[in-house]
């Protein structure tokens, strides 16, 4: 920690501090106030290390861009940067093992969260975006205003949350791959959308940003308190999907595949990142954006006519939409020539789709339902374990705690720990026999989250039987290592 000790004296903790006068360098030695974050960049290169050589470049071709350059300010900041670095290192003994030295050039981009989002999501083949402005998911919806009109896709600006998830339904019922994007509030008023889309077998993507709740709650702030309402909004037995990125990359990649899954297996995709990943910057090697493979719908069409689940055809006036399927997926039409027309129609119904209030093809069609996620479960990636093969302590986290908790983990086997760390990103479906393992190779698991009541304790332990340690962290702001690392040094 770099800090001033005129403006704040941090309380003692896992850390390295430093204080550095910023304001009186920048005032009495530099004689300009503005320098001040030119002396906290020539601090830390004094600190440090990265070459103030490389930073004066820099510096140098931004401030010469800008309207406001002239001569007296550049030679101040460059001023600002030599005597901070005379200060630190003449004035301050350094008791930390990093040094920091030129960055080699790399094929590298440098992104937040939304932003590779977008980009995953128009890789995805996402031609149809509809929302409501609401922080922190609004960067998305601006973003595809402008991309999409440029490739052939529709975007539009609705009235509310409601109206953008009907209006992305009805997209996708024509065959178009569509997407929302909301945070909490805008979620819960689409949670009678989420049923319908469930029993319709449609497919879409709903993006929750996560903040701070519950109500209006903190739209700048981040917490993970969206999981057991994903779970569950809707009325009803209503099989979703849950998709949960833990990085900027994951953003891009596991966007895409949150549109297979909800192509493939016609239901609705929720997509849970939260704020401190959509604003999180980072420098991501571009080799993590490469093409992936888009997985389209399984159509009905057959030589113009209809599947039927057996393999057989059928005439178009008895197209069997909801075919009974060992899968659970049944062949899908969209409106146009030689489509099979149908009624996508919230009341169960009939393999036809026609109403139908029996209770035997209720259960049957149920089950065809649910079926579809025990497949997604035995198709779908399974996480892998990080750390100890042997390990006494386990780790289990979910969205974007996960480069929190490797580094704690790295830190405690470092320190002589055997610990492991298990980071499902499908949360709907889990993956069973790869958590029931990891849960059985341990002596205790420990469930770090961002919200009050330990969403995915709760759940694990509904499902598995777990007795996790729960640490909950719910002011707001993501968990240190250092905090992750006092649960392991505790539970040891």
């Amino acid at each position: 920690l770099v800090y001033d000790p005129a403006d704040f004296t941090p309380e003692a903790g896992d850390f390295i501090a430093y204080a550095v006068p910023f304001n009186e360098l920048a005032r009495k030695e530099v004689q300009l106030f503005q320098t001040k974050n030119m002396v906290m960049l020539g601090a830390i290169s004094g600190l440090f290390g990265p070459p103030i050589e490389a930073i004066a470049h820099v510096v140098e071709s931004k401030l010469s861009k800008s309207r406001k350059s002239n001569p007296i300010l550049m030679e101040k900041n460059m001023l600002a940067l030599e005597i901070a670095k005379k200060y630190v290192t003449q004035q301050l003994s350094k008791r930390d093992p990093f040094q920091l030295g030129s960055v080699e050039k790399a094929d590298r981009i440098v992104l937040n969260g939304n932003q590779a989002l977008v980009a995953g999501a128009l890789a995805a083949e996402c031609r149809y975006f509809a929302g409501y402005p609401i922080t922190p998911a609004s960067d998305i919806m601006e973003a595809l205003a402008k991309e999409l009109p440029q490739i052939g896709g529709t975007f539009m600006q609705t009235e509310d949350e409601i109206a953008a998830l009907a209006s992305v339904l009805g997209a996708s019922f024509g065959g178009v791959r569509a997407m929302t994007a909301t945070s909490g509030p805008g979620f819960s008023l689409m949670t009678e959308l989420i049923g319908y889309a469930s029993m319709a077998e449609i497919p879409a993507v709903i993006v929750d940003a996560q903040r701070a709740g519950p109500s209006t709650g903190m739209p700048t702030k981040m917490e993970q308190s969206d999981l057991s309402f994903a779970l569950n909004a809707s009325h009803g037995d209503t099989p979703r999907m849950i998709v949960a990125p833990s990085d900027v990359a994951d953003c891009y990649s596991l966007i895409i595949t949150a549109f297979n899954m909800a192509e493939r297996y016609q239901i609705p995709v929720i997509f849970l990142t939260d704020q401190s990943l959509t604003a999180r910057v980072e420098s991501v090697d571009r080799s993590a954006f490469k093409p992936m493979e888009i997985e389209g719908r399984i159509k009905s069409e057959v030589n113009g006519s209809s599947f039927n689940g057996n393999g057989a055809t059928q005439a178009a006036h008895s197209y069997s939409r909801y075919a009974y399927t060992a899968s659970g997926i049944s062949p899908i039409s969209s409106p146009g020539p030689g489509a099979m027309a149908y009624v996508a129609t919230g009341l169960e119904h009939d393999e036809q789709g026609h109403p139908d209030y029996e209770p035997e093809d209720h259960t049957a069609m149920m089950e065809k339902r649910f079926r579809k996620l025990d497949t997604a479960a035995e198709e779908l990636p399974k996480p892998q374990r990080y750390g100890d093969e042997d390990a006494t302590i386990g780790i289990i986290g979910w969205g974007s705690t996960e480069g929190t908790i490797q580094e704690a983990v790295d830190r405690a086997r470092a320190m002589g720990y055997k610990v492991a760390a298990l980071h499902p990103k499908i949360l709907s479906p889990l993956p069973d026999r790869t958590i029931r393992d990891f849960i059985r190779s341990v002596k205790s698991v420990i469930v770090p989250e961002c919200n009050y009541s330990g969403q995915l304790a709760n759940l694990l332990g509904a499902k598995y039987g777990l007795q996790a340690i729960r640490v909950n962290k719910f002011g707001g702001i993501p968990f240190t290592a250092g905090e992750i690392l006092r649960a392991i040094e505790e539970v040891s």
